[in-house]
């Protein structure tokens, strides 16, 4: 099984670059891959979350984690996570700088063909020199007035 991705990098001017990818590669292959052809020149800790059509966080897949029950990039199979309703994620690279794209899976080839490489086929855009600003916005809980760490845009 082959997954077409696109990754959109968000900021004001489009970054896109599509991905082809097995399915039977991890989360890590996945990062990986973002890291060679958004040509990043620093490895960094980075994170997905599981999204939904709204691009709300949800789930954390982690790169490193020193906890038990988590989901780390290099154990979980792309395969294991992605389905008819899990399509979109969002993509956290160097916590300090907050690299921040939206993770598509816009096509599900089932054919069972070897890609033992991830293919870049197609790229619009350059990365910028420095991180889009992001602002942390809370959510007011129901129940009182503290704030929850909610999404950042």
């Amino acid at each position: 099984m082959i997954y077409k991705i696109r990754v959109v990098l968000d900021c004001e001017k489009d970054v896109i670059r599509d991905i082809e990818i097995d399915g039977n590669s991890s989360f890590e292959n996945l990062h990986n891959a973002i890291f060679e052809f958004f040509n990043f020149e620093t490895k960094e800790i980075a994170s997905f979350y599981l999204s939904d059509d709204k691009w709300s966080q949800g789930q954390e897949i982690f790169l490193e984690s020193f906890e038990k029950d988590q989901l780390l990039m290099r154990d979980t199979k792309l395969s294991s996570i992605i389905n008819n309703f899990q399509k979109k994620f969002l993509y956290v690279f160097d916590f300090l700088e907050l690299w921040t794209f939206f993770i598509e899976v816009v096509e599900i080839d089932d054919k069972s063909i070897d890609l033992s490489y991830n293919k870049l086929i197609f790229s619009y855009g350059e990365l910028p020199k420095f991180a889009p600003k992001k602002n942390f916005i809370g959510e007011k809980k129901e129940d009182n007035n503290d704030l929850e760490l909610g999404d950042f845009y």
